[in-house]
């Protein structure tokens, strides 16, 4: 859910979701400061938690009519429907669903209560794969979700990101977000490119295709047509950072120097010179209304397209039919955004609420998820699923979007490492990016030296 964050989708017709991922306003920087500033409180407050089996059970076995809240925010694909079919197989079970409008709203209400002692949280808190990194400083705060007959359920990356390094497992994985890359094909056409999708994959380089190729065909293009390639800088540099194993800190959890940093430096420096100097972005900050604008006004032709970032491609492209999804993606696979269901600890029904989670992301309740909201699924009995396989999109020229992300998901590897100081030292460096690319208040090295003085200012070193 996608990071970053959460856009509902025209339920009109199916598409991706837009729900997954994690917008990074200001607004969204304050909310991810705000599980830091609040660590004192959880350390404070942390040695009463725990899975709870004799006083938390209830529901599992019991006749004893109970009801269970599932939070989530936008829109996980769990219709009425779907939450009536468990009462079904549970009569004495009622569930209750409260839906967030995006998913800052539902994170600060999570960690609000989680520092207040859990009480008011529901049953069942979805969160995004964003959150990770500082929920799992607390573990106990969780039921570990560890259960052997889930064993092979996920994709392995998928539970990795949610297991503590102690092997508690806080959460079970609902969607993630494979990328691809989505086109406007009327303006490929209009810059002398190809448009069928098969051929739009082999100019990019097809399975071998790499960030110069992708910098490179857009350069001939924006040099023939005067159209941005892309969004913006900061979009780009997202898929291309989420491919480094540790960008920013050591497997340990030790922050890297980012005055030393080269990798994430050359990152830096290659996006903003194909951005900014070879004029292929269109300066266009994501969830910002310029952003939205430039979909009505042929602002670029490609972005970098998880799974979910359909629904928000096709809210914001009202009258545009151009927009297809070519199977391809620079550097090999990559993964942007998802997110997982927990159990906070101090539930008085962990026992029934963590096997109705197990429930809601078996393999068959995800693929309905999907079918109702586009969510792409995280279990691979699911992605192997007929219905996810011929699943097709119609705002998108009938792209067989089942498929592509289904092969662009297998190709993703492992998780990159994001420890609890990861999305600070990030936001320096989007940030610096955004100085250039979008605010055009620096230059790349003035930019990038206030990065190297913000991440000195964190006190991390």
């Amino acid at each position: 859910m996608g990071a970053l964050p959460l856009r509902p989708t025209d339920k009109g017709v199916i598409v991706l979701s837009s729900t997954r991922t994690t917008r990074r306003s200001r607004k969204a920087i304050v909310a991810t400061a705000g599980l830091a500033a609040i660590t004192l409180t959880l350390t404070a407050c942390s040695g009463d938690s725990g899975d709870d089996s004799d006083g938390g059970g209830g529901g599992g076995d019991s006749d004893e009519p109970i009801t269970l809240t599932v939070a989530t925010f936008n829109d996980f694909g769990y219709s009425d429907e779907l939450l009536a079919s468990y009462t079904d197989e549970h009569p004495n079970v009622t569930v209750e669903q409260t839906k967030a409008a995006e998913s800052g709203d539902a994170r600060t209400n999570l960690t609000t209560k989680l520092a207040a002692g859990g009480e008011g949280l529901a049953d069942i808190e979805a969160i995004e794969v964003d959150w990770l990194p500082e929920l799992m400083e607390y573990p106990d705060k969780f039921v570990d979700l560890t259960d052997p007959a889930l064993d092979g359920r996920w994709v392995d990356w998928k539970v990795q990101q949610a297991t503590t390094t102690d092997g508690v497992l806080i959460g079970y994985g609902t969607d993630i977000g494979p990328e691809a890359i989505c086109y406007r094909q009327d303006l490929f056409e209009a810059g002398g490119l190809p448009t069928d999708p098969a051929e739009v994959a082999e100019l990019l380089g097809g399975e071998d295709a790499t960030w110069d190729e992708y910098f490179s065909v857009g350069k001939e293009f924006t040099d023939a047509s005067g159209t941005p390639w892309y969004d913006s800088a900061g979009a780009t540099f997202q898929g291309m950072i989420n491919q480094l194993p540790n960008a920013y800190e050591e497997s340990d959890g030790t922050p890297k120097d980012l005055a030393t940093n080269t990798d994430v430096q050359d990152l830096y420096n290659e996006v903003l010179t194909q951005s900014v100097d070879n004029g292929l972005s269109a300066g266009a900050e994501q969830w910002t209304g310029d952003w939205d604008a430039a979909f009505q006004n042929d602002g670029f032709a490609t972005m970098l397209c998880p799974a979910w970032m359909m629904g928000p491609i096709e809210e914001r492209s009202g009258g545009i039919d151009g927009w297809n999804i070519a199977d391809v993606f620079p550097g090999g696979g990559g993964n942007w955004g998802g997110s997982f269901l927990t159990v906070p600890a101090n539930g008085a029904n962990t026992d029934a609420a963590k096997e109705l989670a197990a429930w809601l992301t078996d393999p068959a309740q995800q693929t309905t998820a999907f079918e109702n909201a586009g969510t792409f699924p995280s279990q691979i009995e699911a992605q192997e699923s007929d219905a996810v396989m011929a699943f097709t999109n119609e705002f998108f020229n009938d792209a067989p979007a089942g498929e592509i992300f289904t092969n662009r998901a297998q190709v993703i590897g492992e998780a990159p490492f994001k420890g609890a100081n990861y999305f600070s030292i990030h936001q320096q460096v989007q940030d610096a990016i955004t100085r250039v690319d979008v605010e055009k208040t620096d230059d790349a090295q003035q930019s990038w030296d206030k990065a190297v003085q913000g991440f000195k200012d964190l006190g991390l070193s």
